[in-house]
């Protein structure tokens, strides 16, 4: 008797616990980045007045410091994302799904050391050294932290960017998923590579594109969940064979 059915049953249920496993880690960060960020950051720094940004912080110390954390758990999630992505995505094509996962991990690693400058600030804020140093000198350090912070977020996101550009024509080409979420997600690669480049080359431009690229992002979440509901049908390769370039192949056991 050959049981290739069942063992293809227990492959497509194990797809479905990563799918599962990828929504639930895009919604935590659609909810922990934005909060720490426009919820929390953007709140308590006044980018044209140090003394009350200081002020705000120290007040809110706590909070402060519960928006680093969750800033944190976020990179954590993205190395979380970076295993989930390769592994749903590597039968349509596993040398772009490596590509893809190495991205988010490069996202990952170049946004710790920009997350280390809010800690500095609470670590300022919350020692002796405020109540020595004159305020000056401490109004400047936290802005210049803060800025530091802002810099290396920009730089995270253009590597944020690339990784979107791939998982956007991996799922383009998938037959998992509608093509015009391929294409969206593209559009929201696209996006954080223009902020971050026009930060860098028009220092007074203001307009952030992300804001109105980022719908593939928030469909992906839906997708997945949808994915771990229906299971996940077999990959064509180029050759028009099922399961494409690293695809788990069932394997027929006798009984």
């Amino acid at each position: 008797m050959n049981n290739t059915s069942s063992h293809a049953g227990t492959t497509d249920i194990s797809q479905r616990k990563v799918a599962l496993i990828a929504a639930f880690g895009l919604l935590g960060m659609a909810v922990l980045a934005p909060l720490g960020l426009f919820g929390v950051l953007n709140t308590l720094v006044e980018p044209r007045n140090a003394t009350a940004t200081v002020s705000n912080i120290v007040e809110s110390e706590t909070l402060f410091r519960l928006a680093i954390a969750a800033f944190l758990v976020v990179t954590f999630l993205d190395v979380l994302m970076a295993w989930a992505l390769y592994v749903l995505l590597r039968p349509v094509n596993a040398t772009l799904a490596m590509l893809v996962g190495w991205l988010r991990l490069a996202a990952a690693a170049a946004f710790l050391p920009a997350l280390a400058n809010l800690l500095d600030v609470a670590q300022l804020l919350g020692g002796p050294a405020a109540s020595t140093l004159p305020a000056t000198v401490v109004e400047a350090q936290v802005m210049s932290s803060i800025a530091s912070f802002h810099n290396g977020w920009d730089i995270e996101l253009a590597v944020f960017g690339l990784h979107l550009l791939g998982v956007g024509v991996l799922v383009y080409k998938s037959v998992q998923f509608p093509r015009i979420l391929g294409v969206l997600v593209v559009a929201a690669g696209i996006g954080y590579l223009a902020d971050t480049f026009t930060r860098i080359l028009v220092p007074d431009f203001t307009f952030t594109f992300s804001l109105f690229t980022f719908v593939g992002e928030a469909l992906l979440i839906v997708a997945f969940f949808w994915r771990a509901i229906k299971g996940f049908a077999e990959e064509p390769n180029s050759f028009g064979r099922v399961g494409g370039a690293g695809a788990v192949q069932p394997t027929a056991v006798a009984s």
